[in-house]
């Protein structure tokens, strides 16, 4: 079994959503043999991250065993930016998953998450809300 270290993972959520009002989540799969694309956008739709008031939120979904991820964005981050962030956010958190470090992977991923987004959707601490949890999601049922 892969270990991923949530504590870190938050960390890094929280410190990155001081950098912009974007919303970042982690949602780990512990088994899975499907469609991991089909997957990620279910867990975007469960964990509401199509709420969030800019529509700037984004998934990181992560299969260890199988050493794949996806990173989605919602509608607000798709106006904004183009193709190569996407491309950035997954070469940054492949790096690492090749080598078998999958928490420093997703922290990666959502430190680079965290500083591009600032660009487009600045954190204001007297506007800002945490509209959603940082804690790593392991599925309905874990």
């Amino acid at each position: 079994m892969v270990s991923i270290d949530k504590d870190r993972i938050r960390q890094a959520i929280g410190n990155a959503e001081r950098r912009t009002s974007g919303e970042i989540r982690v949602s780990v799969s512990r088994l899975f043999w499907g469609d991991v694309r089909k997957a990620a956008e279910k867990a975007f739709e469960r964990l509401g991250m199509t709420a969030t008031r800019d529509r700037n939120a984004v998934l990181f979904f992560v299969v260890p065993a199988r050493r794949k991820f996806v990173v989605l964005g919602d509608s607000g981050i798709h106006e904004k930016v183009g193709q190569e962030f996407w491309h950035h956010i997954i070469h940054t958190v492949s790096e690492k998953f090749k080598h078998g470090d999958f928490t420093g992977g997703i922290v990666a991923g959502i430190e680079a998450v965290g500083e591009d987004l600032a660009k487009h959707f600045p954190y204001d601490a007297a506007s800002d809300t945490n509209e959603l949890p940082d804690d790593v999601d392991y599925g309905p049922g874990n």
